[in-house]
C-alpha cells in the first residue's frame, strides 16, 4: 500500500504540494551559499585577522581562524546528528514532523539574523551564532528530506529532488547577487566604503529571506496532528528506530552498501563545499570579488549539473552516474593541491559545480529508491541524515586537524581525495540499477 499522501490529491493539488516542498530549497539554500560558502567565510577571515596573525582566541584557547571555523561546523553537525534521532522518533509518534521543521527553521533564521551584530570585538558571539544557524539549517533538512518519498513516486523522485536543488541554486544566487551589489557599491546606498555594514546587512537579509519564503512551504505541507504528552521512553524511540533500521539493512544489502559508500563520499563533498572559500582566501590570497564570482560560477553551473546527472542516471542508472561524479571529485581534490592562481581556481570551481548538484541530488533520490516499502520514511531518512551529519563532523574535523598539524590547507584538501576513493570502491560493488 502506498504511503504517499499526495495519492489522494488531484493532479493540480499534488503539483502544488511538490512545488511547495521544492520551494524550501529556495528558502533555506541562501544560508548555505551566503553564510557557509561565501560572504560569511570571507568576513570571518577578515575580522579574525589581527596584526597579520590568523590565530584567534576562543574562550582562552588559541588556534587558527580557519580551524576554529571547521570545528564550529563539526560541532553544529554533531549536535544535529545527536538530536535528529530523538526528534524523528517524537515526530513519528505524534505527527509533528512539520512542527520540528518549523522550529529548526526559526532557530536558524534568527541566529543568522543575529550575525548582523558580529564584529571583531565579539568573536565568541559570532562563532556561536554561526553554529546555531548551522544547527537550524541542517536540522530542518532532516524533516524536509523525509517528505520526498511521501510526495513523489519512485519514477518522479530524481526529477523532484533535482527541482529542489535547482530552485535552491537560483534563489540563493539571486540574493547573493543583490548582497554583492551592496557590498561592492556601498556608497550608492549611503554606506561608507570600508564599512562592515554591507556584509552584516547580507546576514540579516539571509535570515529574513529564509524565514519568509519558508512560510509558503509550511502552508502547503500536511498539518501535524494534535500534540500529545511525550512519555520518557519516546525520547529514545529515535535511537531504537535507528537500531531497527540498521538491523533491517541486513535484509537489504544494496541499501546498506550504498549507505557505507555515501558516508565516505559525502564526507568529501560536504567538506569541500564548506571550505572552498576559505581555501581561496587563505592559500591563494584571492580578493572578495574573485571569491564571490567563483561561488556564483559553482551555483549556476550546479543548476545544469543537477539536471545533467538526472538525465545521465535515466540513461545508465543512478549508480553508474554517481560513479562518474566520484571520479571527477577525485580529480578535483588532486588538482586542488597544485592550484596557484585565480584562473586555475575558476576552472576547478567549474568542475565542482558540474558534479556538486548532480551528486547531492542523485544521492538523495538513489537512497529514496532503495528504501523498502514502508510508512516510516522519517526513521529511514533520519538514518540517512545522521549518516551525512556524522560524515560532515569527521570530514570538517579531520580537515581542521590536518591543517593545524601541517600548517597548510592544501594537505587537507588533498587528503579528502581518500574519502572519494573509498566511496567509489564501495559504490562500485552495488548492483547496477
Amino acid at each position: 500500500m502506498s504511503n504517499r499522501f499526495t495519492d489522494q490529491l488531484s493532479p493540480i493539488e499534488k503539483k502544488r504540494v511538490i512545488n511547495a516542498w521544492a520551494f524550501y530549497d529556495w528558502a533555506n539554500s541562501v544560508y548555505n551559499l551566503t553564510i557557509t560558502s561565501t560572504i560569511f567565510p570571507i568576513y570571518w577571515t577578515a575580522v579574525t585577522l589581527a596584526d597579520g596573525s590568523s590565530r584567534v582566541s576562543f574562550f582562552g584557547y588559541e588556534l587558527e581562524n580557519t580551524v576554529l571555523y571547521s570545528f564550529a561546523l563539526s560541532f553544529s553537525f554533531l549536535v544535529v546528528a545527536l538530536l535528529s534521532p530523538i526528534l524523528s522518533g517524537i515526530a513519528d509518534y505524534n505527527g509533528s514532523k512539520k512542527r520540528f521543521m518549523q522550529t529548526f527553521c526559526f532557530i536558524g533564521s534568527v541566529s543568522c539574523s543575529a550575525l548582523f551584530f558580529f564584529n571583531k570585538t565579539n568573536i565568541e558571539f559570532g562563532i556561536i551564532a554561526f553554529a546555531l544557524g548551522t544547527i537550524g539549517w541542517a536540522g530542518s533538512l532532516v524533516f524536509y528530506n523525509s517528505y520526498l518519498p511521501e510526495i513523489a513516486t519512485e519514477e518522479e523522485q530524481d526529477k523532484v529532488s533535482a527541482k529542489g536543488f535547482a530552485l535552491g541554486y537560483v534563489g540563493s544566487s539571486l540574493l547573493l547577487i543583490v548582497n554583492l551589489i551592496v557590498i561592492l557599491f556601498p556608497e550608492s546606498f549611503g554606506i561608507p566604503e570600508k564599512s562592515t555594514l554591507p556584509a552584516r546587512i547580507a546576514f540579516l537579509a539571509v535570515g529574513i529571506w529564509w524565514f519568509g519564503f519558508a512560510q509558503y512551504t509550511f502552508y502547503f505541507m500536511p498539518k501535524s496532528r494534535t500534540s500529545i504528552r511525550i512519555k520518557p521512553d519516546i525520547l529514545f524511540k529515535g535511537y531504537k528506530e535507528l537500531a531497527g533500521v540498521w538491523n533491517l539493512l541486513k535484509e537489504h544489502k544494496n541499501l546498506k552498501a550504498f549507505l557505507f559508500a555515501f558516508f565516505f563520499f559525502t564526507m568529501g563533498i560536504q567538506t569541500v563545499m564548506y571550505v572552498a572559500t576559505l581555501f581561496g582566501s587563505k592559500e591563494l590570497k584571492l580578493e572578495s570579488g574573485q571569491l564571490i564570482r567563483t561561488i556564483l560560477i559553482i551555483q549556476f553551473v550546479a543548476i545544469g549539473g543537477a539536471y545533467l546527472f538526472a538525465y545521465i542516471s535515466k540513461k545508465i542508472g543512478n549508480i553508474k552516474a554517481l560513479l562518474i561524479a566520484l571520479v571527477i571529485w577525485i580529480i578535483i581534490c588532486i588538482s586542488a593541491y597544485f592550484v596557484v592562481n585565480a584562473n586555475q581556481f575558476y576552472l576547478l570551481a567549474l568542475s565542482v559545480g558540474i558534479v556538486m548538484g548532480g551528486s547531492q541530488s542523485l544521492s538523495r533520490s538513489t537512497y529514496s529508491k532503495l528504501l523498502p516499502e514502508t510508512k516510516d520514511t522519517t526513521s529511514f531518512f533520519s538514518f540517512y541524515d545522521t549518516t551525512e551529519k556524522v560524515a560532515i563532523v569527521l570530514g570538517t574535523a579531520s580537515y581542521g586537524i590536518i591543517e593545524e598539524l601541517t600548517g597548510s590547507m592544501r594537505n587537507s584538501v588533498f587528503s579528502l581525495g581518500a574519502f572519494f576513493i573509498l566511496g567509489f570502491l564501495l559504490l562500485s560493488r552495488l548492483k547496477r540499477n
